[in-house]
């Protein structure tokens, strides 16, 4: 035996095509505010939100998904057949097993890919986009898909003043491919799991079995303790990114943070001295926090407005439960 064949790939990806899918309902902050003794102008001034998307019976995880990666394969020029890889990241599929990327394979028709998903919380897009990175620069795929989606408003109990009005349903999707200069950049992911309950599922499955009355395990998160950690250490994290990539912020021309809070944003922004220049994504006012969709969502709507334009470089920054995080530079498609 003269060793093991190895396979490399090319020495660069990069995002080829944006997507995304946004349910058909939208519901505003007075739709809420009775069932948590809240109102409008306090959602606004505590997360930005005015507005957000429910998916109803029929925007299912696997159609909303399927609809946000035909249309990035429609931006990349590319037919489904060519992709070799689905990666669905998300919090929100209620079957422990098949996963939802197999189901989103085969309604695409591309039944030979591996297809998996990852569990990241509102980081899981940036983790499937490094991933996908890695992959195609190793050679494991020609072409990969990376989605973000949720139906959050499943898992959401409407009377909790601290979840009820933050949470949204959509979904978002980019294909990663080769590229002949450098489309991604170095990723700067980690976790912090001394604080794993800040943001949780409120009851695992056995709970909710054993109780009287049937219910869903909702989410729940320790509000003022994530929002100083995010605050506090997502800057950090951001221009580590912005090192790694060999990119300042003067260089930079968008800033596109998971869309958790729109003070958590104003603080990064604060904190990493973004010049005026720079577009910031504000999706959640009309959009909600949609968890792993919320980054891919972001950017196809910058794109769509013009506040992202190709070959822009953008920074991408995600944060959630666990607590888990991910950023990386990217070129707009």
């Amino acid at each position: 035996m003269t060793g093991l064949r190895v396979e490399t790939g090319p020495a660069h990806a990069a995002l080829l095509g944006v997507g995304a899918y946004r349910p058909a309902r939208v519901v505003p902050n007075s739709e809420i505010v009775d069932a948590i003794d809240s109102s409008d102008e306090w959602i606004q001034q505590r997360s930005g939100i005015r507005t957000r998307r429910w998916a109803d019976d029929s925007e299912t995880i696997v159609s909303m998904s399927v609809a946000a990666a035909q249309e990035a394969l429609q931006h990349a020029g590319l037919d489904a057949r060519q992709i070799d890889c689905v990666i669905v990241a998300t919090v929100s599929h209620l079957l422990q097993t098949p996963s939802a990327a197999t189901a989103v394979a085969h309604e695409l028709g591309t039944d030979q890919a591996a297809a998996f998903d990852i569990s990241a919380a509102c980081a899981g897009f940036c983790h499937g986009v490094a991933l996908a990175n890695d992959m195609v620069r190793a050679g494991s795929a020609g072409y990969a898909l990376v989605i973000g989606v949720e139906r959050l408003s499943d898992i959401t109990d409407p009377t909790d003043r601290g979840t009820a009005f933050i949470f949204a349903d959509g979904a978002g999707a980019v294909v990663v491919g080769p590229s002949e200069t450098p489309g991604i950049g170095p990723v700067v992911w980690g976790s912090d799991g001394e604080h794993y309950d800040h943001i949780r599922s409120r009851e695992d499955w056995r709970d909710v079995l054993s109780s009287e009355e049937p219910r869903m395990p909702h989410l729940a998160m320790k509000g003022n303790p994530v929002f100083r950690w995010a605050s506090y250490s997502m800057a950090k994290v951001a221009q580590q990114a912005l090192d790694r990539a060999g990119v300042t912020v003067d260089e930079l021309d968008c800033f596109i943070p998971h869309q958790a809070n729109n003070r958590i944003t104003d603080a990064m922004a604060r904190a990493m001295r973004l010049p005026s220049s720079v577009s910031i994504a504000r999706d959640i006012v009309d959009a909600g926090n949609t968890s792993a969709a919320s980054i891919p969502l972001a950017l196809h709507r910058m794109i769509q407005e013009g506040e992202a334009r190709r070959g822009d470089l953008a920074l991408l920054v995600a944060f959630g439960a666990g607590l888990s995080y991910a950023a990386q530079v990217v070129v707009v498609p």
